[in-house]
């Protein structure tokens, strides 16, 4: 290898092996097809090894970045995803939807002359390597304390709370409404970026190690918390923040008007892609509007495409610079043939015998930065366009289920109806409940929530330790 293309090596990281987007728009199958082993070495090998690895302090749940990288440059995967399962209970979901461009990368020492290395697709590399061969870290679980937790949801915060408290001797259980173990990860997140396979083989290990699982479990209603502490010696609220947002508009309860939660649990969960095999159809039109700009607009907008929209947009009221979607996402979706209607903002929805038949919308410019440190949309004045759609999809954000909260007994909540807690320990206002994720935090990432667990599972085991 010659000087220029050593340095052409380290400079570049290697790209990942992706379907053709002409192909991809019409199938569910992953877009990402992953390194193969010589590809990993390869990139792994531009990794500094930085004596302060500052990659790691951008990692929310301190994955020991380095030292599994090295262990992937010298070939020896089973050590790297022994490394990486000593902080992830979850590193093929990690690997997939983590904004490491935002938090790992974002720290590496190389990107600051060069591209960072590739950390988010060596760990999924490391994860599905370990999958493929049937090779995964051992759990060894202590002598039992007697200690019964509940997990109340099995989204990313529940399942790494329920991991870590599990390892550690407890007798876990886990209520999850729906009736598949994974919260938004399986509901919420397509195909196409997160295979509801790897989801089940993360959550296999739970099974493995003896913790118990219970579906269809709507606490809250069929349950209370109440009655859980009456059972258990302490528990976790992990429910995320499921509760569609609306616009507020005119027609928003017109017929073809969907939240992003419902469209993507009928097309996720309930297999509306692959009807009539099951009985969930949805409807889609030839031309799909989807209101917002981040992560979950962006996989609406593609399952839309995926579903056999002949147009499918994405209407944001903020240029492309402010959208606070992955830029992967955006890209792919942008490959996909996604339409982008920027510095547009709907003000109404009009419909024709109950049914969608198009929207209404305002240009907008951009003004003053405002709390998000985005710069603040304004209207302006005499720009009203319509475009013609058959189906609105509205995906501007989530608050917090009211079931749970409610239902609660001197459960503290502010004002937004998310748990208060104590940011060190994830105490909430009850004594021995203790809460974590979007439920607190308002919608966040996978990897803060599984963070949240993380963090609650240690207070927790301190806690009954002193009981």
């Amino acid at each position: 290898m010659t000087e220029n293309n050593s340095k052409e090596t380290i400079l570049t990281r290697t790209p990942i092996p992706e379907q053709d987007p002409a192909k991809r728009r019409s199938n569910f199958d992953e877009v990402a097809l992953g390194y193969t082993p010589e590809m990993a070495m390869k990139e792994a090998a531009r990794c500094l090894q930085c004596k302060r690895p500052l990659c790691i302090d951008g990692c929310p749940i301190h994955i020991p970045i380095p030292q599994f990288i090295k262990a992937i440059k010298e070939g020896n995967f089973e050590k790297a995803i022994g490394l990486i399962k000593t902080a992830s209970f979850l590193p093929a979901v990690c690997g997939r939807v983590c904004p490491q461009e935002d938090q790992c990368e974002k720290n590496c020492t190389l990107g600051k002359k060069a591209e960072p290395v590739a950390i988010g697709y060596l760990e999924r590399f490391a994860a599905d390597y370990a999958m493929q061969n049937r090779n995964g870290a051992d759990v060894k679980i202590p002598k039992p304390t007697g200690k019964k937790i509940a997990i109340v949801g099995s989204g990313p915060a529940g399942l790494t709370c329920a991991y870590e408290l599990a390892r550690l001797g407890h007798k876990i259980t886990i209520f999850e409404a729906l009736h598949d173990a994974g919260g938004v990860l399986v509901y919420g997140i397509p195909e196409f970026r997160l295979p509801k396979r790897i989801v089940a083989h993360e959550i296999n290990l739970l099974n493995e190690i003896g913790v118990e699982i219970v579906t269809n479990a709507v606490v809250g209603k069929l349950i209370t918390i109440d009655e859980i502490m009456e059972e258990f010696n302490a528990c976790f609220i992990g429910t995320g923040a499921g509760l569609p947002k609306f616009m507020g508009i005119e027609g928003e309860n017109l017929n073809g008007v969907y939240s992003a939660n419902e469209f993507l649990t009928r097309a996720n969960l309930m297999k509306a892609y692959a009807f009539p095999e099951y009985d969930t159809p949805i409807k889609i039109g030839k031309r799909v509007a989807v209101i917002g700009g981040g992560n979950v607009a962006m996989d609406a907008v593609r399952t839309a495409l995926r579903l056999g929209a002949r147009e499918a947009m994405i209407i944001y009221r903020r240029s492309a610079n402010e959208m606070p979607a992955r830029k992967e996402e955006i890209h792919h979706a942008f490959e996909e043939g996604v339409q982008f209607e920027l510095l547009t903002s709907p003000v109404r929805i009009i419909g024709e015998d109950g049914w969608v038949k198009s929207v209404e919308c305002v240009r907008m410019e951009l003004g003053e930065p405002d709390k998000s440190g985005r710069r603040s949309p304004i209207a302006v004045k005499g720009s009203e366009f319509k475009i013609p759609v058959d189906v609105v999809i509205i995906a501007i954000g989530t608050g917090a289920n009211p079931i749970l909260p409610q239902s609660t007994r001197k459960l503290a909540l502010n004002k937004c109806g998310y748990i208060i807690v104590d940011e060190e320990t994830g105490q909430t206002s009850r004594e021995g409940i203790f809460a974590g994720g979007d439920i607190v935090t308002g919608s966040a990432t996978v990897i803060l929530a599984m963070g949240a667990g993380k963090k609650a599972a240690k207070a927790i085991h301190e806690y009954l330790m002193h009981i």
